[in-house]
């Protein structure tokens, strides 16, 4: 039992480092994979290897063509797709979350808005990114809805080397962070229509500055 739970939480680590390489850009669409390259570059057996292949085929992320397993990532009409799901889905959870949340998850929120102003003052385009999934990550955790919070939650990871692109624009930098603030005192006053509004007006302007960085790299 104890040896299951090990290989299990082995092909869990391999999963998310290389779901993580994928997506930020390491491996690139086309690159092979092979069991063998992965267990020595992570330095474990073939076996969570494999189970986290098997894994990223399903999300398909990865695809096996032959012998061969060849990275897929995230594709242009992928991007396209995730940004139009996310301009769906964001309103309506700002929108639930304005009516559940808590005067707590309200302080976090401000303060994470305080610490992005901060980065984008200083201009550190990491630690923009990290404040500013932090802040749509509270907002999904706050709307009251597991599948909401689920699927927006994976929308984003999808688009993480997309968003870093955005986020090293320090005037949109700046711009998000001001969109920030309006959906954060949307959210205090307590005005669900105004927050959703303003919510699908962030994610319409982070679609257009991120599909044009990608166009331009």
């Amino acid at each position: 039992m104890t040896d299951g739970k090990i290989t299990v939480s082995l092909a869990d680590a391999v999963y998310e480092q290389v779901e993580r390489d994928i997506l930020t850009g390491v491996y690139r669409r086309g690159d092979v994979l092979t069991e063998l390259r992965l267990s020595d570059q992570l330095h474990v057996s073939r076996t969570p290897v494999r189970e986290a292949l098997r894994r990223l085929e399903q999300d398909d992320l990865v695809e096996c063509q032959g012998k061969s397993i060849v990275v897929m990532g995230v594709t242009h009409q992928d991007l396209l797709d995730i940004l139009e799901i996310r301009l769906r889905l964001e309103g309506l959870a700002t929108a639930m979350c304005c009516r559940r949340i808590t005067p707590q998850e309200l302080t976090a929120l401000d303060e994470i808005v305080t610490m992005q102003d901060f980065y984008v003052s200083r201009n550190l385009p990491d630690r923009i990114q990290e404040s500013d999934s932090l802040f749509h990550q509270t907002i999904y955790a706050a709307c009251g809805s597991r599948m909401f919070e689920k699927q927006l939650t994976n929308l984003q990871k999808r688009l993480v080397r997309y968003r870093k692109l955005s986020v090293s624009n320090k005037h949109r930098a700046q711009e998000s962070t001001g969109e920030h603030k309006e959906i954060f005192q949307a959210l205090a006053d307590g005005d669900a229509e105004r927050a959703e509004a303003l919510a699908v007006r962030h994610v319409e302007r982070a679609r257009d500055n991120i599909l044009h960085a990608e166009a331009a790299q």
